[in-house]
């Protein structure tokens, strides 16, 4: 193979690994992630690494019994591309599953989920 050809395969085989790297990743989120927390939150915020898709990324709430307790409007912040938002409706104290599932604007899909405790 001459030495042009193996310079650019191996251009091409760096370029399609590079962007594996490039997942939205979540940062942190409020409330934290196995916290407990003394006041029921209104809302719930998670902030990625990259900036996401608004229409492909989602997170749902749930309670102990599996029963959703967020309004259904997971939306991007307008100022943050990489803030996802949702509101919730009055939590008792109690575990709650925040379960996640974003695409990060390089078309890469990631997911997750964790929980927190409202203290009683």
């Amino acid at each position: 193979m001459r030495r042009l050809e193996r310079f650019s395969l191996l251009l091409l085989a760096v370029w399609l690994v590079a962007p594996a790297g490039a997942h939205a990743v979540l940062d942190y989120s409020v409330p934290a992630a196995r916290s407990t927390v003394r006041v029921a939150p209104n809302e719930i915020t998670l902030t990625f690494t990259e900036r996401l898709e608004p229409a492909f990324s989602s997170v749902r709430v749930l309670d102990a019994k599996g029963k959703q307790v967020d309004n259904g409007d997971a939306r991007i912040a307008s100022a943050d591309a990489t803030s996802l938002h949702v509101t919730l409706r009055a939590l008792a104290a109690g575990r709650y599953r925040v379960i996640w599932r974003v695409l990060s604007i390089d078309a890469h899909v990631t997911k997750g989920e964790f929980t927190f405790d409202v203290a009683p």
